[in-house]
């Protein structure tokens, strides 16, 4: 018995879809497009991809190009805003910078203002934020501010829930009332009044979690690679450290790094102050960033440390094992993180982060939309190797 999918696609449609993805060259197997919207589609596509159609695998000879014509490239981008949904604007972007190197789409400000704005090109612009001229700077911060409020939209207020729910519960009461009972801690607490017969427990005293004051209770420390390959987790570790330093329960440092230490803490007031504060590329000395942030703990016991790095040392891996190390021993809750987006498994070096994993300290990758699930495990001291399982 043969069967036909619900959603199946005509055999015409399935043909002029693959023709548009394979270029002119696949014509005399698929046929050619008609109508004035292929076309243009196919136009679009060729821009950026017709030089990779062109490498012998689909056997055509024409190379893509925007030149270096301006309203060319003004033109490119209301095409494919009109053709394709958002997301497929993106990549394309994307695509037409790392392929056609067109760094003009971001130092010319016509062309700023109509590209699509995301993470990554936000990371793109950070790269560049020093070539950048002053006439175009307005309006770089014009699509990285659009950015960052997409981004604060989607994370502030399950983050500002999480770190709340975490620092009430740590307070503990003996008086609680019935919302805020702590029923594993009650049990434990009067295992002694067990009834065999009734097979029941007295509670005589009851444990539950306080309401804390507005206070400084925890100190958190974000330390920030800024080598090129975290440009994402730049961009989202900075506005998640400008939400958490809104919150008075919480003192919040950032700091950003490369072969240099630059702090940060006093720009968390505007996220964006802090994107044009960073400057992506560059090597990597993780441990000269640690000894930074040992000098700004003064609390060890609430103080909460997180490194978001790939862990490519190009400094003293040794020293930087042995001084990560001597801050867990202090009582520090540290956590590594090797990625913080979306952009899926991240490259990592595998050596140091085992090594990291044999002193106890975790080191996984996490996405934004579980990050605040993920502080507020740490707040509590939670056994974070077993939420990263939880959470792979």
């Amino acid at each position: 018995m043969t069967t036909t999918a619900p959603h199946s696609v005509p055999e015409n449609e399935r043909l002029r879809r693959w023709r548009l993805v394979l270029g002119s060259a696949a014509e005399p197997a698929l046929g050619g497009l008609t109508g004035a919207d292929d076309s243009a589609i196919d136009r679009a596509l060729g821009t950026v991809y017709d030089s990779a159609r062109g490498s012998g695998r689909s056997g055509g000879d024409r190379s893509g190009s925007l030149g270096g014509s301006a309203p060319r490239v003004a033109r490119w981008l209301g095409d494919i805003r009109t053709y394709f949904p958002s997301t497929v604007v993106e990549v394309m972007q994307r695509d037409a910078v790392e392929r056609l190197n067109l760094t003009q789409l971001l130092l010319e400000p016509e062309l700023m203002e109509a590209v699509e704005p995301d993470v990554h090109l936000v990371g793109t612009l950070l790269s560049l934020n020093r070539v950048i001229p002053e006439t175009t700077k307005s309006t770089a911060r014009m699509v990285v501010r659009k950015v960052v409020k997409q981004i604060e939209e989607r994370i502030a207020s399950r983050t500002v829930a999480a770190v709340s729910g975490a620092l009430n519960r740590a307070a503990r009461t003996s008086r609680p009332k019935p919302r805020d009972i702590d029923f594993d801690r009650t049990i434990r607490k009067n295992l002694a009044n067990y009834l065999p017969e009734q097979r029941t427990i007295i509670a005589e005293h009851l444990v539950g979690y306080g309401r804390r004051a507005q206070a400084v209770h925890r100190d958190v420390i974000l330390a920030i690679d800024q080598s090129g390959s975290m440009a994402s987790s730049v961009v989202y570790s900075s506005v998640f450290g400008a939400v958490l330093a809104s919150m008075r329960s919480l003192r919040t440092s950032l700091v950003v790094f490369d072969t240099e230490v630059v702090d940060l803490t006093e720009k968390l007031a505007d996220p964006v102050d802090v994107l044009f504060g960073t400057q992506l590329g560059g090597g990597t000395y993780i441990n000269r960033a640690i000894a930074y942030c040992q000098s700004l703990i003064t609390r060890p016991a609430d103080s909460l440390f997180f490194l978001i790095s790939d862990l490519y040392e190009g400094g003293v891996r040794d020293e930087m094992l042995r001084r990560i190390n001597a801050m867990k021993e202090s009582g520090v809750q540290v956590v590594v993180l090797l990625a913080l987006s979306d952009d899926g498994a991240p490259s990592y070096d595998r050596e140091n982060a085992a090594a990291l994993a044999a002193l106890g300290i975790p080191a996984f990758a996490c996405t934004p939309d579980h990050f605040p699930a993920l502080l507020a495990e740490a707040l509590n001291r939670g056994d974070l190797r077993h939420w990263a399982t939880d959470h792979p």
